[in-house]
């Protein structure tokens, strides 16, 4: 018998979810881990069917298409409508700072932007309007301590928490409630759920 995919009404546009990378459970398929797809929204005559690709290996490499359910749909579509914590990496080291973005926005919580020009990053905060700022302290040409004084010097900015990332301390200082110009800070190499953790304490409560 030919499997038809569920049908499913959708509780937002279709636009805002065709096309867009989901991380989900195909657990219809027997697999109860993460993977990563792009959903495509089918249309037909009771509602659509939704569906997302998604690869099972790499040697060889095989791919599934895996077909939400409603609650599934809703789920989804929870988390897209969610508003997302804006977090500005500032951090001349393009290669972490590209790592740390892919996986913080793979929480699903926070939209990230990276600035790689120290020079530039004031202009960026103006631009982005971070609720948090992470600030690499060591950087040519102008250093984190003195982006982190225009930041604070910029009435529109100046409330915005920032976050030191540097190898100039220890993990165990980083622990023993030490600031740096009055911030807290975290040591190099940083590990993904201490970062959240960090960012979560200081971010600013989303306002009523």
């Amino acid at each position: 018998m030919r499997y038809r995919p569920p049908t499913v009404k959708l509780p937002m546009s279709p636009e805002k979810i065709d096309g867009q990378t989901v991380t989900f459970r195909p657990v219809r398929d027997g697999i109860d881990l993460e993977v990563s797809g792009v959903m495509q929204v089918i249309e037909d005559a009771n509602g659509f069917n939704v569906n997302a690709s998604y690869i099972v290996s790499q040697n060889p490499p095989l791919c599934r298409v895996y077909w939400f359910d409603q609650s599934e749909i809703d789920a989804i579509a929870r988390s897209a409508v969610r508003e997302k914590r804006r977090i500005l990496i500032v951090d001349d080291d393009r290669e972490s700072t590209r790592l740390v973005k892919i996986l913080l926005e793979r929480t699903g919580c926070y939209l990230v932007r990276e600035e790689h020009d120290a020079t530039r990053a004031h202009q960026s905060a103006q631009n982005f309007r971070p609720d948090l700022i992470l600030l690499d302290i060591l950087m040519p040409e102008t250093d984190g301590g003195e982006v982190a004084a225009q930041i604070e010097a910029d009435p529109e900015l100046q409330r915005t928490p920032i976050i030191f990332l540097t190898a100039l301390v220890t993990k165990p200082e980083t622990k023993a409630g030490l600031r740096i110009q009055g911030h807290p800070f975290l040591a190099k190499p940083i590990t993904i759920p201490e970062l959240i953790n960090e960012i979560e304490e200081n971010l600013p409560a989303h306002a009523a």
